[in-house]
């Protein structure tokens, strides 16, 4: 990025204290121990921490002008800009920034699998334009106006993820991000604690598109029942994708071999055979997605397919790991219900011996959890998995709802991941497959680390 720190000031509304707005910025920063010369710090106040207490050292390892909510006055050669308040400045600026680039912005959001749709629309782009996408999941308030500043002249499309937890949250994206397109994935009931109903989550989901113009396009999963539902909406451009016959790219003659997925798909006017090396049904609706974006944004499909048959899994999410004649996935990133049966159907496609799933919490359900996990568990049974390991409280429920489908299933509940390591090292033999999976703060990767 470049931008002085006078462009800057103007950007937030902010009143420069001291120092020269001629001063060139390069880079941005909210953590004080990522600096280079050149950067703006922007402490955030957080829960436990205020960040304005390290204004100093930041100046001292070679930032050029900083944003402060707490200081009317100030004497420096560094530049100060007093703002009111430093996030949403932050998001301001970002939005500014952003408005110099005159590139398709591609938004992705959806309750599950936002992440690895990012990634495989970024490479299906990548067949012919030059991408930024969102660096892992810098995807908040805060995370996406840093994401907008690694835009550069360079580049030709930009895929920026976008998540919300809350009323009012996708908007203020919307707002920073402008994205001219934007992807879907499916409305489940992950932050259902903050947002009470599916449909609030939809209606929430749908402020991507505030910033829409005339040749704007919605691409929708037509698999998701509430995403259907939007079949005929006046005002936004709708194109589909999915397994359902309606779609506008689909998927037909879905396979899988070892671990890969080959399917036919069915595009305006073509027909393409597309190996994919990921398993699962909702890997072969992510490279829907990628290929419908690809597509539209005039990259011959043929060059789109090609990147995407060298898709590799990031980490935490569907790695499989194979040791001691074992194999490990390795899902530990986080879960919510529809993410669990997702994995839980990855697992039950392996036939070589235990399937094993080990599952923690997963958190912010609210009123739905104890149902939530008791349907994963029915889930569960009913797929085929031959033993399940639970970690935590919550997690517990779905014991009963394995044990309502089949009362004699093999199930054990561990107080913690260090037990659940134990019992796996107890019960796991040669060509036994296991998947981790659970939420974010249950930190279910140090299982998978004990293992490996």
């Amino acid at each position: 990025m470049r931008m002085t720190v006078g462009e800057i000031a103007a950007a937030c509304g902010g009143k420069l204290l001291c120092g020269d707005p001629d001063t060139i910025i390069t880079a941005v920063s909210t953590d004080s121990r990522k600096i280079e010369f050149g950067t703006l710090f922007v402490p955030i106040i957080g829960e436990k921490t205020d960040a304005h207490h390290f204004i100093g050292a930041t100046f001292a390892a070679g930032a050029a002008a900083a944003l402060t909510q707490e200081h009317d006055g100030m004497n420096d050669t560094h530049a100060w800009i007093r703002v009111q308040n430093t996030e949403q400045a932050l998001q301001r600026i970002a939005a500014v920034y952003r408005q110099r680039f005159h590139i398709p912005f591609i938004g992705i959001t959806g309750s599950v699998g936002k992440t690895t749709t990012k990634e495989m629309v970024a490479l299906a782009l990548s067949g012919s334009l030059n991408v930024m996408k969102t660096e892992g999941n810098f995807n908040s308030q805060i995370g996406l106006p840093l994401t907008m500043f690694r835009i550069s002249d360079r580049h030709q499309a930009a895929v920026v993820e976008m998540g919300m937890s809350n009323f009012g949250e996708m908007s203020r994206l919307a707002q920073i991000a402008a994205p001219d397109y934007a992807v879907m994935t499916n409305i489940g009931i992950s932050h259902i604690e903050q947002l009470k109903t599916q449909q609030n989550i939809l209606n929430e989901k749908l402020h991507i598109t505030d910033c829409f113009h005339k040749d704007s396009i919605l691409f929708l999963n037509g698999d998701d029942a509430l995403l259907a539902g939007l079949r005929g909406k006046p005002g936004i451009k709708i194109l589909w994708f999915g397994t359902a016959p309606w779609c506008d790219f689909r998927a037909e003659n879905i396979r899988t071999a070892a671990s890969s997925t080959h399917f036919t798909l069915i595009a305006p006017g073509a027909s393409f055979e597309v190996e994919l090396p990921a398993l699962g049904i909702h890997n072969v609706t992510n490279a829907l997605a990628g290929l419908a974006v690809a597509k539209t944004l005039g990259v011959p499909l043929e060059k789109a397919i090609a990147k995407l048959a060298g898709y590799r899994p990031l980490a935490m999410r569907q790695q499989i790991h194979r040791v001691n004649e074992i194999t490990v996935i390795d899902d530990s990133y986080n879960a919510s219900p529809d993410a669990v049966r997702s994995s839980v159907d990855v697992l039950c496609s392996f036939h070589t011996g235990k399937r094993v799933a080990v599952l923690a919490d997963m958190l912010e359900l609210g009123d739905f959890s104890r149902q939530a996990h008791f349907d994963v568990g029915v889930y569960a049974a009913g797929a085929g998995v031959d033993a399940v390991v639970t970690v935590g409280e919550r997690a517990r429920e779905i014991i009963s709802g394995v044990r309502s489908v089949r009362p004699d299933a093999a199930c054990y509940a561990c107080e913690d991941n260090e037990e659940a390591a134990a019992k796996l090292k107890a019960i796991l033999t040669g060509g036994d497959i296991v998947l981790i999976k659970g939420s974010r703060a249950m930190k279910t990767d140090q299982i998978v680390k004990a293992l490996l």
